[in-house]
Protein backbone atom coordinates (compact mmCIF):
# COMPACT_ATOMS: atom_id res chain seq x y z
CA UNK A 1 0.00 0.00 0.00
CA UNK A 2 2.81 2.40 0.66
CA UNK A 3 5.09 1.43 -1.76
CA UNK A 4 4.77 4.89 -3.61
CA UNK A 5 6.22 6.23 -0.47
CA UNK A 6 9.61 4.07 -0.12
CA UNK A 7 12.63 5.68 -0.40
CA UNK A 8 16.03 4.81 -0.47
CA UNK A 9 16.42 4.06 3.60
CA UNK A 10 18.53 6.82 5.29
CA UNK A 11 20.31 4.39 7.20
CA UNK A 12 22.39 2.83 3.75
CA UNK A 13 23.01 6.48 2.68
CA UNK A 14 25.10 6.58 6.34
CA UNK A 15 25.98 3.40 5.97
CA UNK A 16 28.34 4.52 3.39
CA UNK A 17 29.29 7.27 5.16
CA UNK A 18 30.72 4.51 8.13
CA UNK A 19 32.65 2.68 5.00
CA UNK A 20 34.70 5.64 4.07
CA UNK A 21 34.96 6.98 7.31
CA UNK A 22 36.36 3.83 8.28
CA UNK A 23 36.61 2.32 12.06
CA UNK A 24 35.85 4.99 14.92
CA UNK A 25 32.26 5.62 13.87
CA UNK A 26 30.34 6.28 17.18
CA UNK A 27 27.16 4.04 16.28
CA UNK A 28 23.60 4.86 17.47
CA UNK A 29 20.68 2.29 17.65
CA UNK A 30 16.63 3.22 17.51
CA UNK A 31 13.50 2.21 17.61
CA UNK A 32 12.37 3.55 14.69
CA UNK A 33 14.19 1.88 12.20
CA UNK A 34 11.47 -0.22 10.35
CA UNK A 35 10.11 2.86 9.70
CA UNK A 36 12.63 3.89 7.13
CA UNK A 37 11.28 1.62 4.83
CA UNK A 38 8.26 3.67 4.39
CA UNK A 39 9.49 7.46 4.22
CA UNK A 40 13.17 8.97 5.61
CA UNK A 41 10.84 11.44 7.44
CA UNK A 42 9.74 8.88 9.67
CA UNK A 43 13.32 7.76 10.52
CA UNK A 44 14.79 11.04 10.81
CA UNK A 45 12.26 12.61 13.62
CA UNK A 46 12.76 8.97 15.83
CA UNK A 47 15.54 9.54 15.52
CA UNK A 48 15.60 13.03 16.50
CA UNK A 49 13.31 12.47 19.28
CA UNK A 50 16.01 9.87 20.76
CA UNK A 51 18.64 12.35 20.41
CA UNK A 52 17.15 15.09 21.84
CA UNK A 53 15.85 13.33 24.35
CA UNK A 54 18.57 13.69 26.81
CA UNK A 55 19.39 17.56 26.76
CA UNK A 56 16.01 19.00 25.85
CA UNK A 57 12.91 16.69 26.58
CA UNK A 58 10.68 19.09 25.36
CA UNK A 59 11.76 19.31 21.64
CA UNK A 60 11.73 15.28 21.89
CA UNK A 61 8.11 15.55 22.46
CA UNK A 62 7.77 17.94 19.63
CA UNK A 63 9.47 15.43 17.57
CA UNK A 64 7.58 12.69 18.50
CA UNK A 65 4.08 14.70 17.80
CA UNK A 66 5.48 15.31 14.57
CA UNK A 67 6.11 11.94 13.67
CA UNK A 68 2.90 10.29 14.97
CA UNK A 69 0.83 12.90 12.72
CA UNK A 70 2.78 11.90 9.84
CA UNK A 71 2.25 8.03 10.53
CA UNK A 72 -2.12 8.85 11.03
CA UNK A 73 -2.21 10.78 8.04
CA UNK A 74 -0.04 7.81 6.38
CA UNK A 75 -3.02 5.78 7.45
CA UNK A 76 -5.65 7.80 5.78
CA UNK A 77 -4.17 8.12 2.85
CA UNK A 78 -4.12 4.02 2.35
CA UNK A 79 -7.98 4.16 2.78
CA UNK A 80 -8.80 7.11 0.84
CA UNK A 81 -9.08 9.15 4.03
CA UNK A 82 -6.25 11.75 4.11
CA UNK A 83 -7.28 15.53 3.60
CA UNK A 84 -4.59 17.62 4.50
CA UNK A 85 -1.30 18.77 6.31
CA UNK A 86 -3.66 21.42 7.65
CA UNK A 87 -6.21 19.23 9.35
CA UNK A 88 -5.70 18.95 12.82
CA UNK A 89 -4.25 15.40 14.76
CA UNK A 90 -7.28 15.23 16.58
CA UNK A 91 -9.79 15.60 14.12
CA UNK A 92 -7.94 13.34 11.60
CA UNK A 93 -7.59 10.79 14.77
CA UNK A 94 -11.40 11.07 15.85
CA UNK A 95 -12.94 10.40 11.99
CA UNK A 96 -10.83 7.58 11.68
CA UNK A 97 -11.96 5.63 14.50
CA UNK A 98 -15.63 6.74 13.95
CA UNK A 99 -15.03 5.48 10.66
CA UNK A 100 -13.75 2.10 11.80
CA UNK A 101 -10.10 2.20 10.13
CA UNK A 102 -8.16 2.99 13.18
CA UNK A 103 -8.63 0.86 16.24
CA UNK A 104 -9.47 2.67 19.30
CA UNK A 105 -6.42 1.22 21.99
CA UNK A 106 -4.62 2.67 18.93
CA UNK A 107 -6.26 6.25 18.58
CA UNK A 108 -5.56 5.99 22.35
CA UNK A 109 -1.96 5.85 22.44
CA UNK A 110 -1.90 8.75 19.60
CA UNK A 111 -4.35 10.87 21.30
CA UNK A 112 -1.66 10.25 24.44
CA UNK A 113 1.39 11.21 22.43
CA UNK A 114 -1.00 14.05 20.77
CA UNK A 115 -1.68 15.64 24.64
CA UNK A 116 1.63 15.55 25.88
CA UNK A 117 3.44 17.05 22.20
CA UNK A 118 0.55 19.94 22.61
CA UNK A 119 1.59 20.98 25.82
CA UNK A 120 5.47 20.78 24.95
CA UNK A 121 4.33 22.94 21.95
CA UNK A 122 1.68 25.65 23.89
CA UNK A 123 3.19 25.68 27.14
CA UNK A 124 6.83 25.00 26.95
CA UNK A 125 5.77 21.87 29.08
CA UNK A 126 7.57 18.26 28.81
CA UNK A 127 10.24 16.69 31.52
CA UNK A 128 12.35 13.62 30.82
CA UNK A 129 9.54 11.33 32.85
CA UNK A 130 6.94 12.32 30.32
CA UNK A 131 9.20 12.33 26.95
CA UNK A 132 10.63 8.54 27.95
CA UNK A 133 6.61 8.05 28.08
CA UNK A 134 5.77 9.09 24.78
CA UNK A 135 9.09 7.48 23.42
CA UNK A 136 7.51 4.32 24.48
CA UNK A 137 4.10 4.91 23.40
CA UNK A 138 5.46 6.03 19.74
CA UNK A 139 7.37 3.31 19.20
CA UNK A 140 4.90 0.78 20.30
CA UNK A 141 2.89 2.79 17.32
CA UNK A 142 5.32 2.68 14.85
CA UNK A 143 5.80 -1.34 15.55
CA UNK A 144 1.59 -1.83 14.68
CA UNK A 145 1.87 0.50 12.03
CA UNK A 146 5.03 -1.81 10.86
CA UNK A 147 3.10 -4.96 10.94
CA UNK A 148 0.11 -3.62 10.25
CA UNK A 149 1.05 -2.42 6.48
CA UNK A 150 4.16 -4.81 6.00
CA UNK A 151 5.22 -7.39 8.09
CA UNK A 152 2.39 -8.78 10.72
CA UNK A 153 5.02 -11.07 12.20
CA UNK A 154 7.39 -8.34 12.94
CA UNK A 155 9.35 -8.90 15.83
CA UNK A 156 10.34 -5.50 17.90
CA UNK A 157 12.59 -6.87 20.63
CA UNK A 158 12.96 -4.98 23.69
CA UNK A 159 12.76 -0.76 23.66
CA UNK A 160 16.08 0.65 23.14
CA UNK A 161 16.48 3.12 26.39
CA UNK A 162 17.74 6.19 25.34
CA UNK A 163 20.77 8.33 26.64
CA UNK A 164 20.49 9.47 29.98
CA UNK A 165 20.59 12.99 31.06
CA UNK A 166 22.91 14.23 33.24
CA UNK A 167 20.38 15.56 35.88
CA UNK A 168 18.24 12.01 36.15
CA UNK A 169 15.85 11.68 39.11
CA UNK A 170 15.98 8.53 41.12
CA UNK A 171 12.42 7.47 39.34
CA UNK A 172 13.81 8.12 35.90
CA UNK A 173 17.52 6.60 36.72
CA UNK A 174 15.21 3.31 37.87
CA UNK A 175 13.16 3.73 34.98
CA UNK A 176 16.11 3.45 32.62
CA UNK A 177 18.24 0.77 34.62
CA UNK A 178 14.81 -1.57 34.18
CA UNK A 179 14.88 -0.83 30.24
CA UNK A 180 18.60 -1.21 29.93
CA UNK A 181 18.19 -4.71 31.69
CA UNK A 182 15.59 -6.03 29.66
CA UNK A 183 17.46 -4.87 26.43
CA UNK A 184 20.12 -6.54 27.99
CA UNK A 185 18.11 -10.00 28.96
CA UNK A 186 16.48 -9.82 25.43
CA UNK A 187 19.85 -9.68 23.85
CA UNK A 188 21.27 -12.83 25.32
CA UNK A 189 18.46 -14.80 24.23
CA UNK A 190 18.19 -13.38 20.52
CA UNK A 191 22.10 -13.02 20.61
CA UNK A 192 21.73 -13.06 16.01
CA UNK A 193 19.33 -10.83 16.18
CA UNK A 194 20.75 -8.09 18.34
CA UNK A 195 23.72 -8.51 16.40
CA UNK A 196 21.83 -8.00 12.92
CA UNK A 197 20.70 -4.78 14.11
CA UNK A 198 23.76 -3.43 15.41
CA UNK A 199 25.57 -3.54 12.41
CA UNK A 200 22.46 -2.39 10.15
CA UNK A 201 21.91 0.73 12.82
CA UNK A 202 25.35 1.95 12.94
CA UNK A 203 24.88 5.08 11.50
CA UNK A 204 26.60 7.71 12.43
CA UNK A 205 30.08 9.75 11.49
CA UNK A 206 33.11 9.69 13.57
CA UNK A 207 32.25 11.46 17.31
CA UNK A 208 33.81 14.73 16.10
CA UNK A 209 31.36 14.82 13.58
CA UNK A 210 28.54 13.64 15.74
CA UNK A 211 27.27 17.58 16.33
CA UNK A 212 27.15 18.22 12.88
CA UNK A 213 25.60 15.16 11.91
CA UNK A 214 22.77 16.35 13.85
CA UNK A 215 22.56 19.78 13.43
CA UNK A 216 21.88 18.72 9.01
CA UNK A 217 19.45 15.51 10.06
CA UNK A 218 17.24 18.75 11.59
CA UNK A 219 17.70 20.79 9.06
CA UNK A 220 16.67 18.28 6.29
CA UNK A 221 13.85 17.21 8.74
CA UNK A 222 12.14 20.97 8.35
CA UNK A 223 13.10 20.98 4.62
CA UNK A 224 11.33 17.85 3.74
CA UNK A 225 7.98 18.80 5.22
CA UNK A 226 6.22 20.54 1.55
CA UNK A 227 7.81 17.66 0.18
CA UNK A 228 6.29 15.14 2.33
CA UNK A 229 2.77 17.00 1.61
CA UNK A 230 2.57 16.58 -1.71
CA UNK A 231 3.55 13.24 -1.72
CA UNK A 232 0.51 12.24 0.74
CA UNK A 233 -1.54 14.11 -1.69
CA UNK A 234 -0.16 12.14 -4.48
CA UNK A 235 -0.74 8.89 -2.49
CA UNK A 236 -4.37 10.41 -2.28
CA UNK A 237 -5.71 10.29 -5.28
CA UNK A 238 -4.10 6.97 -5.89
CA UNK A 239 -6.16 5.07 -2.53
CA UNK A 240 -9.74 6.90 -2.82
CA UNK A 241 -11.37 4.73 -5.27
CA UNK A 242 -10.04 2.08 -3.43
CA UNK A 243 -12.15 -1.05 -3.06
CA UNK A 244 -14.37 -1.66 0.14
CA UNK A 245 -12.23 -5.42 0.16
CA UNK A 246 -9.10 -3.43 -0.17
CA UNK A 247 -10.03 -1.39 2.73
CA UNK A 248 -11.44 -3.96 4.69
CA UNK A 249 -8.37 -5.73 4.47
CA UNK A 250 -6.52 -3.10 5.93
CA UNK A 251 -8.77 -3.06 8.74
CA UNK A 252 -8.59 -6.26 9.71
CA UNK A 253 -4.44 -6.09 9.76
CA UNK A 254 -4.67 -2.91 11.59
CA UNK A 255 -6.91 -4.52 14.23
CA UNK A 256 -4.88 -7.81 14.42
CA UNK A 257 -1.46 -5.75 14.56
CA UNK A 258 -3.79 -3.77 17.82
CA UNK A 259 -3.92 -6.95 19.78
CA UNK A 260 -0.07 -7.67 19.37
CA UNK A 261 0.84 -4.08 20.86
CA UNK A 262 2.66 -3.97 24.38
CA UNK A 263 2.50 -1.73 26.75
CA UNK A 264 4.42 -2.09 30.03
CA UNK A 265 3.42 -1.14 33.57
CA UNK A 266 4.98 2.70 33.48
CA UNK A 267 3.19 3.24 29.84
CA UNK A 268 -0.32 1.45 31.14
CA UNK A 269 -0.21 4.12 34.44
CA UNK A 270 0.47 7.19 31.72
CA UNK A 271 -3.10 5.72 30.18
CA UNK A 272 -4.68 5.64 33.43
CA UNK A 273 -3.61 8.73 34.84
CA UNK A 274 -5.14 10.85 31.61
CA UNK A 275 -8.08 8.62 32.19
CA UNK A 276 -8.75 9.47 35.59
CA UNK A 277 -7.67 13.24 34.75
CA UNK A 278 -10.44 12.91 32.21
CA UNK A 279 -12.84 11.59 34.89
CA UNK A 280 -12.03 14.86 37.50
CA UNK A 281 -9.13 13.75 39.46
CA UNK A 282 -5.94 15.27 40.36
CA UNK A 283 -3.87 11.92 38.63
CA UNK A 284 -0.29 11.89 38.28
CA UNK A 285 0.98 8.34 39.52
CA UNK A 286 4.58 9.52 39.03
CA UNK A 287 4.86 11.91 41.33
CA UNK A 288 1.89 11.95 43.41
CA UNK A 289 2.55 8.77 45.60
CA UNK A 290 1.86 8.01 49.39
CA UNK A 291 5.63 7.42 49.63
CA UNK A 292 6.58 10.75 47.53
CA UNK A 293 4.55 12.83 50.85
CA UNK A 294 1.06 12.74 49.33
CA UNK A 295 -1.76 12.87 51.23
CA UNK A 296 -5.74 14.04 50.74
CA UNK A 297 -6.08 17.12 51.10
CA UNK A 298 -9.70 19.29 51.82
CA UNK A 299 -11.38 20.42 48.72
CA UNK A 300 -9.49 18.55 46.54
CA UNK A 301 -10.31 15.14 43.84
CA UNK A 302 -7.21 13.56 44.31
CA UNK A 303 -5.98 10.01 42.76
CA UNK A 304 -2.94 9.27 44.86
CA UNK A 305 -0.86 5.79 43.72
CA UNK A 306 0.39 3.30 46.15
CA UNK A 307 -1.72 3.89 49.14
CA UNK A 308 -0.19 1.60 51.67
CA UNK A 309 -3.38 -1.03 53.40
CA UNK A 310 -3.09 -4.34 55.38
CA UNK A 311 -3.36 -6.26 52.20
CA UNK A 312 0.00 -4.38 50.44
CA UNK A 313 -0.38 -0.66 48.70
CA UNK A 314 -3.01 0.27 46.23
CA UNK A 315 -2.35 1.34 42.73
CA UNK A 316 -4.46 4.40 43.67
CA UNK A 317 -7.26 5.10 46.31
CA UNK A 318 -9.59 8.01 45.11
CA UNK A 319 -9.76 10.57 47.44
CA UNK A 320 -12.76 13.44 47.72
CA UNK A 321 -11.43 15.78 50.41
CA UNK A 322 -10.02 13.62 53.13
CA UNK A 323 -12.76 10.87 52.34
CA UNK A 324 -11.66 7.64 50.43
CA UNK A 325 -13.82 6.84 47.66
CA UNK A 326 -12.81 4.29 45.63
CA UNK A 327 -9.64 1.63 44.99
CA UNK A 328 -8.27 1.33 41.49
CA UNK A 329 -6.11 -1.85 40.66
CA UNK A 330 -4.30 -1.26 37.68
CA UNK A 331 -2.97 -4.29 35.68
CA UNK A 332 -0.68 -4.35 32.74
CA UNK A 333 -2.08 -5.18 28.91
CA UNK A 334 -3.15 -8.59 28.44
CA UNK A 335 -3.51 -9.55 32.21
CA UNK A 336 -7.31 -10.39 33.15
CA UNK A 337 -9.01 -7.16 34.39
CA UNK A 338 -12.47 -8.68 35.79
CA UNK A 339 -10.20 -11.11 37.50
CA UNK A 340 -8.63 -7.88 39.23
CA UNK A 341 -11.56 -6.68 40.88
CA UNK A 342 -11.32 -8.97 43.43
CA UNK A 343 -7.46 -7.22 44.44
CA UNK A 344 -9.35 -3.92 44.35
CA UNK A 345 -11.83 -5.66 46.71
CA UNK A 346 -8.85 -7.04 49.23
CA UNK A 347 -7.51 -3.34 48.93
CA UNK A 348 -10.93 -1.73 49.96
CA UNK A 349 -10.93 -4.59 53.18
CA UNK A 350 -7.85 -3.82 54.28
CA UNK A 351 -7.52 0.50 54.07
CA UNK A 352 -6.38 1.48 57.14
CA UNK A 353 -7.79 4.48 59.23
CA UNK A 354 -5.78 7.20 60.29
CA UNK A 355 -5.20 11.13 61.17
CA UNK A 356 -4.84 12.02 57.64
CA UNK A 357 -8.22 10.06 56.13
CA UNK A 358 -11.84 10.85 57.06
CA UNK A 359 -13.57 7.39 56.95
CA UNK A 360 -17.40 6.86 56.42
CA UNK A 361 -19.04 6.65 59.36
CA UNK A 362 -20.15 2.59 58.27
CA UNK A 363 -18.53 -0.27 56.44
CA UNK A 364 -20.77 -2.30 53.63
CA UNK A 365 -21.04 -5.69 51.82
CA UNK A 366 -21.22 -8.85 53.90
CA UNK A 367 -20.14 -8.35 57.35
CA UNK A 368 -19.68 -5.05 56.91
CA UNK A 369 -16.28 -5.90 55.40
CA UNK A 370 -15.41 -2.75 53.14
CA UNK A 371 -14.27 0.22 54.10
CA UNK A 372 -14.41 1.95 50.69
CA UNK A 373 -17.71 1.79 49.06
CA UNK A 374 -16.16 1.32 45.20
CA UNK A 375 -13.81 -0.76 43.34
CA UNK A 376 -12.32 -0.65 39.73
CA UNK A 377 -9.74 -2.07 37.53
CA UNK A 378 -8.15 -1.26 34.45
CA UNK A 379 -5.46 -1.99 31.97
CA UNK A 380 -5.59 1.42 30.15
CA UNK A 381 -7.40 -0.32 27.49
CA UNK A 382 -10.22 0.60 25.56
CA UNK A 383 -12.81 -1.91 25.87
CA UNK A 384 -13.41 -4.80 23.07
CA UNK A 385 -15.75 -7.11 23.11
CA UNK A 386 -13.85 -10.23 21.51
CA UNK A 387 -11.11 -9.05 24.51
CA UNK A 388 -14.02 -8.59 27.12
CA UNK A 389 -12.40 -9.21 30.49
CA UNK A 390 -8.51 -8.42 29.30
CA UNK A 391 -10.32 -4.72 28.55
CA UNK A 392 -11.91 -1.99 29.72
CA UNK A 393 -12.70 -0.46 32.74
CA UNK A 394 -14.41 -3.09 35.33
CA UNK A 395 -16.08 -1.87 38.33
CA UNK A 396 -18.08 -2.94 41.56
CA UNK A 397 -20.39 -1.02 43.80
CA UNK A 398 -19.49 -3.07 47.37
CA UNK A 399 -22.27 -1.74 49.46
CA UNK A 400 -24.71 -4.37 48.55
CA UNK A 401 -23.06 -7.94 48.76
CA UNK A 402 -25.06 -8.43 45.83
CA UNK A 403 -23.28 -6.55 43.17
CA UNK A 404 -21.13 -8.08 40.82
CA UNK A 405 -18.49 -6.73 38.77
CA UNK A 406 -19.17 -5.49 35.20
CA UNK A 407 -17.62 -3.64 32.96
CA UNK A 408 -18.40 0.11 32.34
CA UNK A 409 -19.74 1.39 29.43
CA UNK A 410 -17.02 4.29 28.39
Amino acid sequence: MLSSFKCKPLWIELQGLREEKGQGVAAIQTNFAQLAEYDEQFLRLGLLAERYFPEDPNTSLLKLRQLTELLAQHVATNVGAYVSTEEAQYELIRRLQDQGILPREIAQLFSEVRRAGNAASHALAGDHRTALAALKITWQIGVWFHRTFKDPSFKSGAFIPPRAPRDESDDLRAELARLTTELAEHRAVHYEVAQHLESTEAMLREAKDEQSFWEQMAVEAENARAALATRLAAQQVLTVTQSKETVAAFVAAANTAATAVHLDEAETRNLIDQQLRQAGWEADSATSRYAAGSRPEKGKNLAIAEWPTASGPADYVLFVGLVPMAVVEAKRKNTDVSGAVQQAKRYSRGFIPSEETALHPENWGAEHAYRLPFVFASNGRPYLHQLATKSGIWFCDVRREDNLGHVLNG
